[in-house]
């Protein structure tokens, strides 16, 4: 019998990272809609050409079926003709056709940021590879791992656990001095006990069904100076344990962050609030068997079951506020995840986000993302380019860098909607430029109202000269860019017109 794959995204091998340039979007014929393409999958029409029947596909067979009106693709070692879905394709029927009659494995990780191909291509399913499939790539020997590590001066972690009568610590020694609490993720969930490490672009697993019963809420420290953490479990029973568990999954494991795999919780809906007229903020709980700090910079994926497809987007957390004496004190921030989403009346996944009444949950995976603290070092000015809900990763950047960089000399955002209406926060933002001198914010307006007395027009060489002016002729600068594909495109060309180096920019995908 053959393996079909689970209705999950994404697959246990790949984290469907964000490319950094963004993946341009193909305008899709009417009646070709995600939702159209659901609800062809469920009209119980043979999208296969088999009649219902599984086969093994040797790579012969794979090679005969590279056409567009016969293409079959195969992903971790599962073959699918995607003939049917060419025109659903959001990327356009070229971008598949790279692919066709192929492994496109690798070029699917690059470049589809959030497809549930499992769940979306279910119907499709030809059968698997006749060869043997390749060892995946998150299950790479830790020693083999740990040899990669070492040359880049890093030492492989370990860990011990000790108990009392009361509880359990387990300690990781990470061996790295640049380990903080946004480093570890931790998971509780029924039996299964999980932690995360992130060691640069490795993360080191600790994953157990535990001997005994603990508690719902622990504590993690972490020392900072010599990396080690210390994880601490209340025992349900005062009973003494004779091991800490049965290994699991990946246990006691170190792999590339790339092929690890997301990992999910439900978070529990607190509150929603109108932001614009079309923009909310929506606040999510962790449970309370969860550690999860998501990095400044970085994003979570969202994912809810739309008519029994499990669909899920990138988002990236904001703090609740821009300023202080916004925040509710009765909030612990570690336990709240906040969202700016913009609702969009003919989507398929913001309407099902808005409909969610109070209490009601959404999974919420670990974080990803290439943006690092380290890009702030001795940083003197910081120039943000942003579009619309390109905003959002600038929220947690803004509050990071005013309040713990204390080399920097000057922040301005420019910031690009449509109508005053679209402007998100304005208040506060400008709130915050009256209250911290080195802050300043100019909004664009692409069609403003007669009364406007601000900038308007598009992201241009104009609008840019003024605005990218150093504080000092050779001061550090870090130009952080987020919006529609365009915007981003087009913002980064002109920047690179001004001689800014890759190392001075960094982009986010909207």
């Amino acid at each position: 019998m053959l393996n079909v794959p689970s209705q999950s995204f994404p697959a246990p091998s790949s984290q469907q990272r964000v490319a950094s340039g963004g993946r341009s979007k193909v305008p899709l014929k009417q009646g070709r809609s995600l939702m159209d393409w659901i609800r062809l999958t469920k009209s119980g029409k043979d999208l296969t050409g088999l009649k219902g029947r599984l086969i093994e596909v040797t790579e012969e067979e794979l090679k005969k079926h590279n056409t567009k009106d016969d293409c079959w693709i195969c992903i971790r070692g599962f073959v699918y003709n995607v003939t049917p879905y060419m025109e659903y394709h959001p990327g356009g029927e070229d971008e598949l056709m790279r692919a066709a009659g192929s492994d496109g494995t690798d070029l699917f990780d690059q470049v589809h940021r959030w497809v549930n191909y499992e769940s979306m291509l279910k119907e499709c399913l030809v059968g698997r590879m006749a060869v043997k499939p390749a060892l995946p790539k998150g299950m790479l020997p830790k020693s083999q791992v740990a040899d990669t590590l070492a040359k880049e001066g890093c030492s492989s972690p370990s860990y011990d656990w000790f108990q009392t009568d009361s509880s359990v610590t387990i300690v990781i020694y990470t061996k790295q001095k640049d380990i903080n609490l946004d480093s570890v993720i931790v998971d509780h969930q029924d039996d299964s006990f999980r932690a995360e490490i992130l060691i640069k672009d490795y993360s080191y697993i600790i994953h157990v069904e535990l001997s005994h019963e603990i508690e719902e809420d622990f504590s993690v420290r972490v020392v900072e100076n010599v990396g080690k953490i210390e994880i601490v479990l209340k025992k349900k029973e005062n009973a003494s344990w004779k091991r800490l568990g049965h290994p699991l999954e990946n246990h006691n494991s170190l792999i590339p962050r790339k092929d690890t795999g997301l990992y999910y919780r439900k978070c529990r809906l607190i509150s929603k609030e109108g932001v614009t007229h079309d923009t909310k903020l929506f606040c999510l709980m962790l449970p309370p068997s969860t550690h999860l700090q998501v990095p400044v910079g970085q994003h979570v994926y969202l994912k809810l079951t739309i008519t029994g497809t499990e669909i899920v987007k990138p988002y990236t957390p904001v703090s609740d506020s821009l300023l202080s004496e916004f925040k509710e004190p009765v909030l612990l921030n570690n336990k709240y995840i906040y969202f700016l989403i913009k609702i969009y009346p003919a989507g398929l996944f913001t309407p099902e986000l808005d409909q969610l009444q109070i209490g009601d949950f959404v999974s919420v995976s670990n974080p990803e993302g290439s943006f690092k603290i380290s890009q702030f070092q001795e940083l003197e000015d910081l120039f943000l380019l942003a579009a619309g809900t390109g905003f959002t990763p600038m929220v947690k950047i803004l509050n990071y860098a005013l309040t713990n960089i204390p080399s920097l000399r000057k922040v301005k955002l420019m910031f690009f909607n449509k109508t005053e209406d679209d402007i998100i926060w304005r208040s506060q933002l400008e709130k915050l430029a009256f209250k911290d001198k080195r802050f300043d914010v100019e909004f664009v307006l692409s069609a403003p109202t007669s009364e406007w007395n601000g900038k308007w027009g598009h992201i241009s060489p104009a609008l840019l000269s003024e605005f990218l002016k150093r504080s000092s002729d050779k001061s550090k600068v870090l130009i952080c860019i987020c919006g529609p594909t365009p915007f981003t495109e087009q913002g980064i060309r002109l920047l690179r017109d001004r001689n800014f180096s890759k190392e001075e920019i960094h982009s986010f995908t909207a």
